[in-house]
């Protein structure tokens, strides 16, 4: 019968469990040792056990390391440990120890690389190096499409030009293909976001990986680089300097496009509310003060509208990006390309991509300025900073239930309290609210950066498109998050916003035009130190008729504006 998969693993664990025991056992023997030599309780009790614990831990994580295929790393007599674990991204391990391996060579010298690893020696130092964020280049499935589709757009115009042979430009081509649309190759772009290097890193672990599948998909074994190489072949007429830019900027450009959708949807959303409330009269506020009558189907639809500026605010300063400097090599001179290879690598690229990508008109300017990532950056913060104000005006006016404003109930999705039974939060708006810091933040982040370039290159590009990237993920998943949970099951408490309407003094304003200035004071004097209504006021001091007032105090009078005689005609 077969084994299954589950059997092997079972098997696995016992034995990785039996070898721990193993580890216990010597250490109690050593315990035992140390106890007969160490005299009467004293160091050598002491030290036995802080030995017995030691080989407990270290038997325990054994058990539990993964190697680079996800399996269980063992040492045996033809896999023999190499070196330590190397950390990826500080978030998970590749276990080096006990894990097959191949060998690759660099300028530093030779290295061991797990066997069947997609990415080679220059990914393996780059991981070493930067245990940064946590964070790797595949958390961004825009930034790994664009890479792939910078290097097939570069395998064309290679072959085109006669420089790359067709079989390689053909396997290049299909590699970078399956990189670009299978969501399991992102998982081989392990080197931290935010590096050294302007992002030589990323691009090297690009050129490895497509390398590598390359191989694969030629029936060779990763590492073969005589077959298929990953800078001769694969990063061929490119440098970092142009190649990651025009990647990072055609990632943007997609990271965009869910964002604007999300945005188009929260307004929607504000939209319909606006309708459902357009007959709920309210007291409108400013400086957190009663100031004059609307409804809230007008707040909601101000909501509305600012929303849908930012919408075309993005959708129009995202078209920065599509200037591109591929082909400019180095620092914009184009070396080691064909003159002709810049503008034929841009139009692949466009007809990859579906979008219309532009030659920069001065590749060297291109290569070392961002000032189009920071009027983005900017956008995004603009669009940040609106929203968070959004979330402050509906926690207010969802203050309460009973001591707070009260106009509006958000919709109840989790227990608000782990001492206050009954309590609901706003944690939707408050989640945002923290979304939209994290933005401004990471805004502030890209001008230094992009102010920190020097001469022909800014090296600080990782963490612009670390900050940006993170940005746009992190507001479409807030905005998402705000119009489902939130937006869509807002009510209105019709009966508070009409209350605090006749309450408050502020309704004095819609009736200053009929009475004039000096006895509409008066009034809302009185109504404040008297506690009264200011319509039981006017009709008392016999200032206007019932009829008269009612009408003054309709609706369609006091939330749109109008030119009234005093005596309180229409004009």
């Amino acid at each position: 019968m077969a084994k299954t998969a589950s059997d092997t693993k079972a098997k696995r664990s016992a034995k990785d469990a039996a070898g721990g025991q193993g580890e216990v056992k010597k250490s109690k023997a050593a315990a035992r040792k140390a106890k007969g030599t160490g005299g009467k309780g004293g160091s050598g009790k002491k030290a036995a056990k802080a030995e017995m614990k030691a080989a407990a831990i270290a038997a325990a994580e054994k058990a539990a390391r993964p190697d680079a295929l996800g399996t269980v790393a063992r040492t045996t007599a033809e896999n023999p440990p190499q070196e330590e674990d190397l950390a990826v991204a500080t978030v998970r391990k590749v276990a080096m120890e006990g894990a097959k391996t191949r060998s690759e060579h660099d300028l530093l010298g030779d290295g061991e690389v797990p066997a069947d690893a997609l990415w080679g020696i220059h990914t393996k130092r780059a991981v070493a190096n930067f245990p940064i964020t946590g964070v790797s280049v595949g958390h961004y499935p825009e930034l790994v499409r664009a890479l792939a589709l910078v290097k097939q757009a570069a395998a064309r115009s290679n072959h085109r030009l006669g420089y790359l042979p067709k079989g390689k430009a053909k396997i290049i081509e299909e590699a970078c293909t399956l990189v670009a649309t299978d969501p399991i190759y992102a998982e081989s772009f392990v080197v931290d976001a935010i590096q050294g290097g302007a992002g030589t890193s990323t691009n090297m672990n690009a050129n490895e990986v497509i390398a590598n599948v390359g191989l694969k998909l030629m029936g060779k074994a990763p590492g073969d680089y005589a077959a298929l190489h990953p800078n001769d072949d694969v990063n061929m007429a490119q440098s970092t300097n142009d190649a990651y830019p025009t990647a990072l900027r055609l990632a943007v450009i997609f990271a965009t496009q869910p964002l604007v959708k999300a945005l188009d949807d929260l307004a929607y959303a504000f939209k319909s509310k606006a309708v459902e409330f357009a007959d709920v009269l309210k007291m409108g506020r400013t400086q957190l003060q009663d100031a004059v009558p609307m409804t809230l189907g007008q707040e909601f639809d101000g909501f509305h509208a600012t929303i849908k500026e930012d919408v075309a605010r993005l959708t129009e300063i995202v078209g920065l990006f599509r200037e591109v400097n591929l082909g400019a090599t180095a620092i914009g001179t184009g070396i080691n390309a064909d003159p002709r290879y810049a503008a034929l690598a841009v139009e692949e690229l466009s007809r990859l991509s579906g979008q219309p990508m532009v030659l920069a008109s001065n590749l060297i300017e291109a290569t070392s300025d961002l000032g189009a990532f920071v009027l983005f950056s900017g956008v995004l913060k603009r669009v940040a900073v609106k929203l968070s104000k959004i979330c402050n005006d509906l926690r207010l006016l969802s203050s309460g239930p009973r001591t707070g404003f009260g106009e509006i109930r958000l919709p109840a999705v989790q227990a608000g309290s782990s001492i206050m039974p009954g309590k609901v939060n706003p944690v939707i708006p408050e989640v945002v609210n923290q979304v939209a810091y994290m933005v401004i933040g990471h805004d502030l982040t890209v001008t230094l950066c992009a102010e920190g370039g020097q001469l022909q290159l800014n090296a600080f590009e990782p963490t612009i498109g670390y900050c940006v990237l993170s940005s746009l993920r992190m507001l479409t998943a807030a905005i998402d998050t705000l119009t489902k949970r939130c937006i869509d099951g807002i009510e209105a408490d019709r009966e508070r916003c009409r209350s605090l309407v006749q309450g408050s003094i502020g309704l004095v304003t819609a009736l200053a035009p009929t009475l004039g200035y000096e006895a509409s004071s008066r009034i809302a004097r009185r109504a404040l130190k008297e506690n009264r209504a200011v319509a039981d006021l006017v009709l008392e001091e016999g200032l206007l008729t019932e009829a008269q007032l009612n009408g003054l105090l309709e609706l369609e009078a006091m939330t749109h504006p109008t030119r009234r005689q005093k005596a309180g005609t229409v004009v």
